[in-house]
């Protein structure tokens, strides 16, 4: 019912295809035509053995030394007199051969830059970020089986208490479930792989992984709070990998073997298991809300550690202010959480009337998270650190913008060049005028 081509060969295979079909049958052969881009090099140029810029996908799943890379580019030329040419870009693309980056990142990269007839760029650089994703759900799966195998993980249905945690993410599963299945039944295979990505990396590995580590290490928690945990993490693990399957094939069935017990699941392969169906039932607009009020505390906290060059290592007082009763509320509900999470030694509630200490300060809604200052970083290292940077951004301002008001330069220089030295220019500018306010923070205190 479906054909999968490239735009350049439909008024040469695909119509002829369907007239021919309708000429001796009366039936048309398919009733969709899936129209994919066109892959190209990494200067947009399209492959072709000619050119030498034709790479092997089988060299990129395996990796390939430059050498061997230089004489299979250059072998059995139809203008022999182009090799040394060839051989010249290839050393220069690829100084070190091709890396071996697997079959699964491979097959992501493509699935993430399918966008329906658009030509593709290929970038070698977007086949390591995918394999760098490989191995975050690699290493996930790991910290869930260390934390579930041979562990009640609740498969015979014993009770289990899930916290807004727990129900966030089961949450924000259901929505990853079905925007996937959506976008795969449209054929925008790029945005179902935009979409995976961001639940596995940006909400399991990077927020519901930590966020659970004080139920799962807490020796004080209810058996059926580290049940329901454990339950959760195992079977949302189990589900993603469903979802990633036809993705990434390899990983998703190496790991679904090994956690398929704990989450109360049987069969000899993960390609035989049914496709998620979501439940709406369990999406929870309440604790989605919740955790994203931790999430917006915890980064503010990060942001204000970042621009005050305060270490994780130190644990910090926190002062929130502007506080209303939902973020009260939030607060009385997660604030152990927060203490062991965010590192703090105290969160307190600044009072009607009382004046804010001088203090670094993030917004969460309409809330203020103030981190004091006072007695937290030592003044005059600080002081000085700052007053090195600064006067490393103002000559990088100066350099730059002395070259841009330059007219000889502005005249000679290709336009991309010009265009990336404004760029340069703007964030200097940008980053010295954070820091001129950053240290007359720090000198008032």
């Amino acid at each position: 019912d479906v054909l999968v081509t490239g735009f350049d060969i439909i008024f040469f295979w695909v119509a002829r295809m369907i007239m021919m079909s309708l000429h001796l049958t009366g039936q048309i052969p398919f009733k969709t035509v899936y129209v994919h881009g066109l892959v190209r090099d990494g200067q947009g140029q399209k492959m072709s053995k000619s050119k030498g810029n034709v790479l092997d996908p089988l060299d990129i799943v395996d990796g390939i030394d430059l050498e061997s890379l230089v004489a299979k580019r250059t072998s059995g030329m139809m203008q022999p007199k182009l090799a040394e040419k060839i051989a010249k870009q290839t050393r220069a693309e690829f100084p070190e051969g091709i890396a071996s980056y697997g079959t699964d990142a491979l097959r992501f990269t493509f699935c993430s830059l399918a966008s329906t007839g658009r030509d593709i760029k290929f970038d070698m650089g977007r086949v390591e970020g995918f394999r760098n994703f490989c191995n975050k759900i690699w290493n996930a799966a790991n910290f869930v089986i260390d934390n579930t195998d041979g562990k009640d993980c609740g498969v015979n249905g014993e009770p289990v208490e899930l916290s807004s945690v727990d129900r966030w993410i089961i949450s924000r599963l259901q929505r990853a479930e079905q925007d996937v299945t959506r976008h795969l039944e449209a054929f925008r295979f790029d945005l179902a792989a935009q979409t995976l990505y961001e639940f596995i990396w940006d909400e399991y590995c990077a927020w519901y992984l930590e966020l659970v580590k004080p139920v799962l290490w807490d020796e004080n928690a209810s058996p059926e709070r580290q049940r329901g945990t454990r339950r959760t993490l195992v079977r949302v693990l189990e589900v993603a990998l469903r979802l990633a399957h036809p993705f990434m094939p390899f990983i998703t069935e190496e790991i679904w073997q090994r956690i398929k017990a704990s989450a109360g699941k049987s069969g000899a392969t993960l390609m035989l298991q049914p496709w998620p169906v979501a439940d709406e039932s369990k999406i929870d607009a309440a604790a989605e809300g919740d955790i994203e009020w931790v999430k917006a505390l915890m980064l503010g906290v990060r942001q204000i550690r970042g621009e005050m060059n305060i270490s994780m290592a130190k644990r910090i007082d926190l002062v929130l202010a502007n506080a209303n009763s939902e973020d009260l509320r939030r607060l009385a509900e997660n604030q152990p959480l927060l203490m062991k999470l965010a590192k703090l030694e105290s969160i307190r509630v600044l009072q009607p009337g009382e004046e804010a200490p001088m203090s670094a300060t993030a917004l969460v809604g309409e809330m203020q998270v103030l981190v004091p200052m006072a007695g937290l970083i030592d003044k005059t290292a600080e002081l000085a650190r700052l007053d090195k940077e600064i006067a490393r951004l103002d000559g990088e301002v100066k350099r730059v913008g002395g070259k841009l008001s330059n007219q000889g330069f502005v005249a000679k220089a290709p336009a991309a060049v010009i265009e990336k030295e404004r760029a340069k220019l703007a964030e200097a500018e940008l980053a010295l005028t954070k820091l001129v306010e950053q240290r007359e923070k720090i000198a008032a205190l």
